[in-house]
């Protein structure tokens, strides 16, 4: 059975890096973006971090341009960005495409693995989120407008 621990991704600095790493974790993967209407939820996801990194718990931020070029920037800019605006301490990615024929492995298993609410595979837009169990496994998505306080919520249930 696939698990995320099965992908690897080019972390922002240019590294690649084994998403096995998160092994035993729970985590929350997101597309993000720095120009967008959803982007204060980076707030939102920087409090999750700090609220539940001890009981085993990352964010993991993947930036994309795909939606509206509201990700112009290249990854000095973005995690600059990211730093001085939010002082965002969870993972962050390097720029993927998340939907069409150059969409990075890892967001076509989530997709596949959890549909949206038209029972469609594609992300609609920036700060979709997949919540990942323990064991590395999709067990919820959420659409933009939901919010991490909500998610919160959500997040013992895979802490357990």
């Amino acid at each position: 059975m696939t698990a995320i621990y099965d992908f690897s991704a080019r972390d922002i600095d240019g590294n690649e890096r084994s998403l096995a790493e998160y092994r035993g974790k729970a985590l929350l993967v997101v597309n993000v973006a720095s120009k967008c209407g959803f982007t204060p939820q980076y707030k939102g996801l920087e409090e999750l971090q700090k609220q539940f990194a001890g009981q085993g718990f990352e964010v993991l931020g993947f930036p994309c341009d795909q939606f509206g070029h509201q990700e112009p920037g290249d990854e000095a800019e973005i995690r600059n960005f990211c730093s001085l605006t939010y002082d965002v301490s969870f993972p962050m990615f390097s720029k993927i495409e998340v939907n069409g024929d150059n969409a990075h492995p890892l967001y076509r298993w989530m997709k596949a693995e959890k549909k949206g609410l038209l029972g469609t595979e594609g992300i609609k837009w920036n700060f979709t989120k997949f919540l990942i169990d323990r064991d590395g496994q999709v067990v919820e998505r959420y659409a933009p407008t939901d919010t991490p306080e909500k998610i919160g919520k959500d997040l013992p249930k895979v802490l357990g």
